[in-house]
């Protein structure tokens, strides 16, 4: 049986190996490699408090993800293929290293997370919805 996500030494684990999913999958991993060219030595701290706080409601990270995604759709034109590729490569890697009540939060709040964002970047900035705020 898979041990519950307990601690930050777990969601270091989650997040570390999610991301080297995620710089070799051939759906999103561009995005992340050759057009934001992620320091990875700052981002993953930045994703452990983020993922720490999500989880445990820690308020260990205090950003705000969205401006950082917004700016990148103006660069990539993000899809839908590309929000449901990440969280296929999240959920699966909490699943093949975790159960539990707190494996299955973090699951929820990534699919929550990508939901919301996907709408706000992809509906919200629609040609109809800017015809509709003029």
């Amino acid at each position: 049986m898979k041990k519950d996500i307990e601690n930050i030494e777990d969601i270091k684990l989650l997040i570390n190996s999610f991301y080297d999913k995620v710089k070799a999958d051939k759906t999103i991993g561009y995005i992340f490699n050759d057009i934001a060219k992620v320091n990875w030595e700052k981002h993953l701290p930045v994703m452990y408090n983020f993922w720490e706080n999500v989880i445990f409601f820690t308020g260990s990270y205090n950003g705000n993800p969205m401006t950082a995604h917004v700016k990148m759709h103006s660069i990539v034109h993000f899809t839908t293929d590309h929000f449901e590729q990440w969280i296929k490569l999240f959920t699966s890697t909490v699943d093949r290293l975790f159960e539990g009540d707190k494996a299955e939060l973090a699951k929820q709040r990534a699919i929550s997370i990508a939901t919301v964002m996907q709408l706000k970047i992809l509906h919200e900035n629609s040609p109809i919805q800017q015809i509709n705020k003029t």
